[in-house]
């Protein structure tokens, strides 16, 4: 049996497909909306490769080429960059085939298809995150408002909530203090928001024993426990705890040639929300492990001490932030609990102790 694959540019309603045999020759091009691609794809032969850029809406197409009994693969944007045949003539067309070149690389990396439990939970981690935002730019134009006329408020939302508590003692315009009002209503109904989204997270993470078994870890809470789990599942789709960090963007970008390595700064490539996530939560580990006591102090937190010794602080938070993402996978793929003391396991730590004060 001859594999097909078929590549896929996705939209909202227009879909262009090109299907391409095991030699690389296009054997059919369609032009497709929405309904159509739908009751089209389910005619496809069984154990054709469906190519898609990992975009919006490609999970659920994916998940609907399982249903089907294809075989969903989802690439990254930037990979089929590279393979489409001109820059200079981008169209759907020759972005379809572009996609269904790349799908057929023998070293292609792959995005694994969310189950819809994962979408569930990460829906609501970007809902949060949408909240915040229109709750800060909410409140810098009631700050930028009331600055207007005279009345400057500190840099806190409890500062800014008592302001708000008292606008009709302040010598303002009563068509102000009635557009005030608005937004302060405005801005309390976003913060509720993200309370409610903290709380279901909270709870979500509460029930899932691969959420609690990550918040062993010193910096990771209920929020970026659920977000891991959400985002990775049990990990196996990363060979290692190494890849995994890469794919977050905490490893240095290299620029080496002749056998000479040039590191430079972190890639920053990958889910920016996790990333962001281990590193506020390396804070959290290098303030823990500064204040306890070195007679109290694990292995870990020995290694984070010397680490701030020797390196800038925001090195210190990267290389925290990288050790913790190795940790989660071993732990999510492995099913293992937090074991502060395994470091000691490694032979390399048994050569180099850990410094202390």
């Amino acid at each position: 049996m001859h594999t097909i694959t078929i590549g896929v540019d996705l939209a909202k309603q227009a879909f262009s497909a090109c299907a391409v045999d095991e030699r690389g020759a296009v054997l059919q091009r369609r032009e497709l909306r929405r309904d159509a691609f739908t009751v089209w794809l389910a005619q496809q032969p069984i154990g054709s490769i469906v190519a898609m850029e990992a975009c919006g809406g490609a999970h659920h197409w994916g998940r609907r080429c399982l249903s089907h009994d294809l075989v969903p693969k989802l690439i990254a944007a930037q990979f089929v960059t590279p393979f489409r045949k001109s820059r200079g003539a981008k169209n759907d067309r020759n972005d379809a085939e572009a996609i269904a070149t790349a799908a057929r690389q023998g070293n292609m990396r792959f995005v694994p298809v969310k189950s819809l439990e994962q979408q569930a939970r990460l829906a609501e981690h970007r809902v949060r995150e949408g909240s915040k935002a229109e709750h800060l730019a909410c409140g810098n134009r009631v700050r930028g408002v009331l600055a207007e006329f005279g009345v400057v408020v500190a840099q806190s939302d409890a500062a800014l909530a008592r302001r708000l508590g008292d606008l009709d003692e302040l010598d303002l315009p009563t068509s102000v203090v009635v557009l005030l009002h608005e937004l302060a209503a405005h801005w309390r109904g976003l913060r509720a928001l993200v309370a409610a989204s903290d709380a279901r997270i909270t709870a979500s993470a509460r029930l899932d024993a691969r959420c609690r078994r990550l918040q062993a870890l010193v910096g990771v809470g209920p929020l970026t426990a659920d977000a891991l789990v959400a985002t990775i599942g049990d990990g196996r789709d990363f060979r290692n705890g190494r890849q995994l960090a890469a794919w977050l963007g905490l490893t240095p970008s290299q620029h080496s040639s002749g056998g000479k390595a040039r590191l430079g700064g972190i890639t920053c490539r990958g889910d920016g929300y996790l990333r962001t996530l281990l590193i506020q939560g390396a804070r959290s580990s290098l303030q823990r492990a500064q204040a306890i006591a070195t007679e109290r102090a694990t292995p870990e937190q020995l290694w984070i001490r010397a680490l701030a010794a020797r390196l800038p602080f925001g090195k210190v938070l990267v290389a925290v932030a990288n050790k913790h993402a190795r940790q989660a996978w071993a732990m999510l793929a492995h099913g293992v609990d937090y074991d502060p003391h395994a470091r000691l396991a490694n032979p390399k730590a048994r050569r180099r102790p850990a410094a202390t004060d």
